[in-house]
């Protein structure tokens, strides 16, 4: 947080900087206010850079092993250009290395925890632990403390479904 607010100083400061010398090189026919006007700019810019650059950026830091299975996207209204360009604010991602394969009869069952990453002041992860039946499509979380099957949970879910595809079809 703390380097953002510097890097959007010293972009405001570049900016401004280059508007101090379009009014240099114009013989000062261009406006002073043109100087702090570009300063703004350069700061707005930088902080709409860094916010849709976030989802780009986490990715990067993922291991390999990690498959993003859904995004978010949002409009804010302190935010008026994301209702035309929506960003994305929260993503989830299973780790395909930890993923707990057991046969139980005919089912091929997988344990596997889902983190959510969310875009906020300070980013925000959360994790939840689930249990895919591969065989039937169901997916149902388990309880943190216990690790009991939450049975009033249970989602059976789509053959396209990225989570079913992620954890069910990992190598």
């Amino acid at each position: 947080m703390m380097w953002h607010l510097i890097a959007a100083v010293f972009a405001g400061l570049g900016a401004a900087g280059i508007a101090l010398l379009l009014r240099k090189l114009s013989g000062k026919r261009l406006p002073r206010w043109i100087i702090p006007a570009f300063g703004g700019l350069g700061m707005l810019a930088y902080q709409i850079h860094a916010e849709y650059s976030w989802f780009d950026h986490k990715q990067q830091q993922l291991p390999p092993s990690a498959k993003v299975v859904s995004s978010e996207k949002s409009e804010v209204f302190w935010r008026p250009w994301t209702y035309f360009f929506p960003m994305t604010t929260a993503f989830q991602v299973i780790d395909r290395e930890n993923l707990i394969r057991r046969q139980a009869g005919d089912d091929q069952l997988v344990e596997f925890i889902r983190y959510r990453f969310e875009k906020q002041a300070i980013d925000h992860v959360t994790t939840r632990p689930y249990l895919m039946n591969c065989t039937t499509r169901e997916r149902l979380p388990l309880d943190e403390s216990t690790g009991e099957p939450k049975l009033d949970e249970l989602v059976r879910l789509e053959t396209n479904d990225p989570v079913f595809k992620a954890v069910c079809t990992a190598s």
